[in-house]
């Protein structure tokens, strides 16, 4: 990790700090059910994946914003217990599973990647009383400017179905503001937790690669939900 070898710019932001009006809006989500119509991709399926998963009768882990699942196989082989749903919006990033150099595939069949919406796939999953063992949240789109809060997860409507859905979270990014302004909106719904740099010999995702080859540090959130 200390040679610089990427050239990943650093994020940067007009904002400074935690967003002013940060408690207000967290706050807000918190006392207000998100009640926004399903669509129909997404409905279509997490009902299909609902079989699998019944089926299965596993733990259930969530790689939430996957990208292209490279994270997804590297945890679903972590935990070989398990079965683990890798999840993304983009087709076309999804698409490009297995990325190139991985070995990966037809050795493991404990995780699936699903093309969704993560603001209903998250409430579906919900309503369906599913209750994770742990929850993956690897560097998500920072949205870092100012006007952007409520589309960064914790300032969204539906942060509040990612603590019910429960489990052991992990969160990264290298934008710290990110990890700070998630563990604060943590911190609104009565959950504790922690913060440290994050570093391991290789790096699960495109990104984390990325970032490190650039000479960038991770700033990791863990939490039992």
């Amino acid at each position: 990790m200390n040679d610089i070898t990427g050239d990943s710019r650093i994020i940067t932001s007009n904002q400074q700090g935690l967003h002013e009006k940060l408690d207000e809006v967290v706050l807000k989500h918190l006392q207000h059910d998100f009640k926004k119509p399903y669509q129909a991709h997404t409905l279509s399926a997490f009902k299909e994946i609902e079989k699998w998963v019944e089926q299965q009768g596993k733990p259930i882990i969530f790689d939430s914003c996957c990208g292209v699942g490279e994270s997804t196989f590297h945890i679903a082989k972590s935990h070989p217990e398990a079965i683990v749903l890798g999840m993304d919006k983009s087709a076309d990033r999804l698409s490009k599973h297995p990325v190139d150099g991985e070995s990966v595939i037809n050795d493991l069949d404990n995780y699936r990647l699903l093309q969704v919406n993560l603001n209903d796939f998250w409430r579906l999953a919900v309503e369906a009383n599913w209750m994770l063992s742990h929850h993956y949240l690897l560097y998500p789109n920072p949205w870092p400017k100012s006007k952007h809060l409520q589309r960064r997860w914790h300032g969204s409507a539906v942060f509040p179905s990612i603590i019910k859905l429960g489990g052991k979270l992990d969160l990264r990014s290298n934008w710290f503001t990110y990890v700070e302004e998630f563990q604060r909106a943590l911190q609104l719904a009565n959950v504790e937790s922690k913060t440290e740099i994050y570093t391991a010999e290789n790096a699960i995702t495109p990104f984390e690669r990325k970032y490190w080859a650039s000479g960038q540090q991770s700033l990791r959130l863990t939490c039992d939900l």
